[in-house]
């Protein structure tokens, strides 16, 4: 019996220092830069596509209560709310497309590409297993089948799907003009050198730009425009019934995954060609003294030459004459440009 408890009361203690010790490995490992980002975007993401599915499938589901503006509404201000989430830790892409386009100008190591798209990709299938839960009606919408095409059809709640007016190179192109257009503006609305946002409202800004590109370009393809919104719900669906249907309907599936990454490209360097490369970027000037001390810049002379010892009382003439001289600081030869997007 003594044994025994002995026995039971060091396995309570060494479950009581064990604790600590694993939430400190924990935290050490929340604040690792990598997983703070993937955790960002992964959340960012998940809060977008929920907002957006959510309106989604207010429109195909429920008549009244929902509608194309609100579906525009939805995925907008969704866009606003991942803004908010994660744009001070990992920028809140929120979209393959644009983590593409930022690792291929070299504004982001390739290295963290696979944790965004990974964080994305997660995020995005859970809201829309979230969205089939909530909604559950669907299945008794469909009358117990769960259709891709078709007037009863529930499977574009999730993914996009090209409408039978229009052909599947005319989608493409239109998926690449629609997400040009968005990395477009998107580094118009974020460089600091042209006219940007005004602090703390680029969020917003960014969400109405999401609505102005669905009210007035979405109707042809469903404005896609990220391959992490259109491929993870689409594999949801592929797993939650709706069968291979979803990757075969008129052969879809790849273009919102293939032209958004083209589009974003094609956008990001036409802002850098035609816009970005003709602003006068400002040096920066330097007018702290501390600063060009950082910047090993003498400010002044390191060697003066040493004042006269004089005695607390003997006056001392503040005459221009006997100022001590100063030398101005030199011009910088090589000015400081820094550039912002």
């Amino acid at each position: 019996m003594v044994q025994s408890d002995k026995k039971r009361r060091s396995t309570r203690s060494s479950k009581m220092v064990s604790s600590p010790v694993v939430m400190t490995r924990m935290q050490a490992i929340m604040q690792k830069e990598m997983v703070r980002e993937f955790l960002a975007e992964f959340m960012s993401t998940y809060v977008m596509m929920v907002f957006g599915l959510g309106s989604v499938a207010h429109m195909v589901l429920g008549g009244k209560f929902g509608s194309f503006l609100g579906v525009n509404l939805g995925f907008g201000f969704g866009v606003t709310m991942g803004v908010h989430m994660a744009g001070n830790i990992s920028g809140a892409h929120m979209n393959a497309a644009l983590t593409f386009t930022n690792c291929a100008l070299g504004r982001m190591s390739w290295k963290k590409f696979p944790v965004y798209i990974l964080g994305q990709f997660l995020g995005s299938f859970l809201a829309a297993a979230t969205i089939y839960c909530l909604f559950y009606s669907i299945i008794e919408f469909s009358g117990g089948r769960l259709t891709v095409t078709g007037p009863i059809a529930t499977a574009s709640i999730f993914a996009t799907y090209l409408p039978d007016h229009s052909t599947l190179w005319r989608g493409f192109l239109d998926e690449v003009l629609v997400t040009g257009m968005l990395q477009l503006c998107l580094f118009a609305i974020t460089d600091k050198e042209n006219n940007p946002a005004l602090q703390g409202t680029q969020a917003l800004v960014i969400g109405i730009l999401v609505v102005v590109i669905g009210v007035s370009l979405g109707m042809n393809t469903g404005y896609a425009m990220n391959p992490s919104r259109d491929l993870p719900p689409r594999f949801f669906t592929y797993i939650a019934g709706w069968g291979i249907q979803v990757f075969r309907a008129r052969d879809w599936w790849w273009v919102p995954v293939v032209a958004p990454l083209l589009g974003a490209y094609l956008g990001g360097i036409i802002y850098l060609v035609f816009i970005g490369s003709t602003i006068a970027r400002r040096p920066q000037i330097l007018e702290d003294s501390m600063v060009y001390e950082d910047r090993r810049i003498p400010v002044l002379p390191k060697t003066m030459p040493n004042p006269p010892m004089t005695s607390p009382l003997t006056p001392v003439s503040v005459s221009p004459i006997n100022r001590p001289s100063v030398r101005t600081v030199p011009p910088l030869s090589d000015p400081i440009h820094l550039e912002h997007f």
